[in-house]
């Protein structure tokens, strides 16, 4: 019987062999020079030289590792024909993809390891700030159709009632013929309004403000060519947004972030376009579902799932303060990449939330046992009414802005000192019941007191060798309602064995067996 999810063998993870499936827009390269310019080798030499980068990282999603040596060996003989081969600067390929296998910022770690000073992301990007070190992006150059492109993307404009505002999107992939497709479109549709912002192909950590955060997928349609853009999110004043590429964690992103906008895609590989729309309200409606569970929620494990991404930091400091506030208890938790083995090592833990890059912050996956929530979830779950506009939120920076500029909610004791039975059951609308929460912290919490007279959730193990109840540790608790608790000592009790003779050899077969 094969080992099930939850213990897999350490030869396993070892011996596993990986399935690389390669992109299958990437074309098959006929020459050399043809895959030095989809990979823009050139262009990442001359920046590499010009900015005085002496060592620099080489990450690639599982996708495009089978091209990772040969970029590898281009990009080193080009710099060392620009540099010399003594002085030119080193190149590392990273190993892994710690968190997300789109998200370039959770390997700045890995980079730091060797003492990178730049990283150059090849594939699929999020596009979030740095934190650390600088980014070169190359996106690729997949093929794009831009006559099928615009002639069926104006169609679906056509179709429609004279829209005031048209924002066109697409994948990073696309960067290189979007200035193509966007003129082109402007020219079949004369009298619409179209709106696009470019892509960076590097971006850099600000010296003045570290935690500075660059256009999201969600503030990109802020920031046009056209105009500041500064009613892009206005209720009364929603765009019509164009999408160029397949299904992806993006367009999954973008369909929940604007879901009051129309929103048309279209596949370079199918040469389709459809209405996304759809499936927003199918989207949210699920999400919405899994915020009710958090609502049911007493202990929160906040998962680090970006150690790159600007302002992740002072975002996890919210979220603590926001749960001490609503007398919630919470640990902080760094597993790298989540799976459901690692997360069901928490059995005390009801509904985790997830701090990571937006492409890579919903978890909609059956297999974990406890809900996961985004920072913008959790914030609905917590608010004394159940209220939701619909309205969806995945930028660091602007939810912090967001809660700067709001009022403060009342805090959880002065919700009780107002409240005639501060012990007043709650009704789930997930189990149907009734349910008394458990609130946790606080000045009235009854902590036990440790040397120095502070109060602390790990406390001495009493006369009876057990640990103690802890009213304010979810752990505790949990350890105590466990039937099995740890090898039991027995001190004093088991007198003293012989020393014998052990047994030598492997398992198979031990040398002092006696033969049946």
């Amino acid at each position: 019987m094969s080992a099930t999810a939850f213990a897999p063998t350490g030869e396993e993870v070892i011996t596993r062999a990986i399935e690389v499936k390669p992109e299958t827009s990437t074309p098959d390269y006929r020459s050399a020079d043809e895959f030095r310019e989809y990979y823009e080798i050139p262009r990442t030499a001359t920046e590499i030289i010009q900015g005085s980068f002496k060592r620099i990282a080489l990450q690639f999603p599982d996708e495009l590792l089978h091209d990772s040596v040969p970029i590898y060996r281009h990009l080193k003989s080009d710099l060392e024909a620009a540099a010399g081969s003594e002085a030119a600067p080193e190149l590392y390929v990273l190993a892994d993809t710690s968190y997300g296998r789109f998200d370039s910022l959770d390997n700045e770690v890995a980079a730091q390891h060797v003492d990178a000073d730049l990283i150059v992301h090849h594939g699929h990007a999020c596009m979030s700030k740095t934190y650390r070190m600088p980014v070169i992006y190359v996106f690729g150059k997949k093929t794009l159709d831009v006559e099928d492109c615009v002639s069926k993307l104006a169609e679906c404009i056509s179709s429609k009632d004279q829209p005031k505002r048209v924002v066109l999107r697409h994948d990073v992939a696309y960067s290189h013929v979007a200035g193509h497709v966007i003129n082109r479109l402007r020219g079949a549709l004369p009298g619409v309004t179209i709106e696009y912002s470019r892509i960076p192909l590097r971006l850099d950590p600000s010296p003045h403000k570290p935690n500075a955060v660059a256009p999201s997928s969600e503030a990109t349609l802020a920031n046009t060519e056209d105009g500041d853009g500064a009613d892009a999110f206005d209720q009364d004043n929603n765009p019509l947004i164009l999408y160029i590429g397949g299904e992806s964690l993006g367009l999954t992103n973008l369909l929940m972030t604007h879901a009051s906008s129309e929103v048309y895609s279209y596949n370079p590989e199918t040469r389709s376009t459809r209405l996304e729309s759809g499936r927003a309200n199918r989207l949210l409606m699920r999400r919405y579902a899994t915020v009710q569970k958090a609502r049911d929620a007493d202990v929160f494990g906040i998962l680090v799932g970006t150690l790159g991404v600007a302002s992740y930091l002072p975002l996890i400091s919210h979220l603590r303060s926001l749960l001490s506030r609503s007398r919630k208890k919470s640990y902080t938790i760094s597993v790298g990449k989540l799976n459901p083995a690692k997360l069901a090592n928490f059995m005390e833990i009801e509904c985790f939330v997830l701090v990571a890059c937006p492409e890579n912050s919903l978890i909609e996956s059956k297999e974990f046992m406890k809900p996961i929530v985004t920072p913008f979830e959790l914030e609905i779950a917590l608010k004394s009414e159940q209220s939701w506009t619909g309205k969806y939120v995945l930028d660091f920076e602007r939810l912090l802005a967001e809660h700067d500029n709001e009022v403060p909610e009342e805090t959880a004791d002065q919700r009780e000192d107002d409240s005639e039975d501060p012990d007043q059951p709650i009704f789930s609308t997930i189990t149907g019941k009734y349910r008394t929460a458990r609130r946790f912290g606080g000045a009235d919490a009854d902590s036990p007191q440790v040397e120095g007279g502070t109060p602390s959730a790990v406390v001495l193990r009493n006369q009876d060798n057990t640990v103690a109840t802890l009213s304010d540790s979810a752990a505790a608790e949990f350890l105590q309602s466990r039937s099995f608790r740890g090898l039991e000592t027995r001190l004093g009790e088991d007198a003293p064995s012989v020393l014998e003779q052990g047994r030598s050899g492997i398992a198979r077969g031990y040398a002092n067996d006696k033969a049946e």
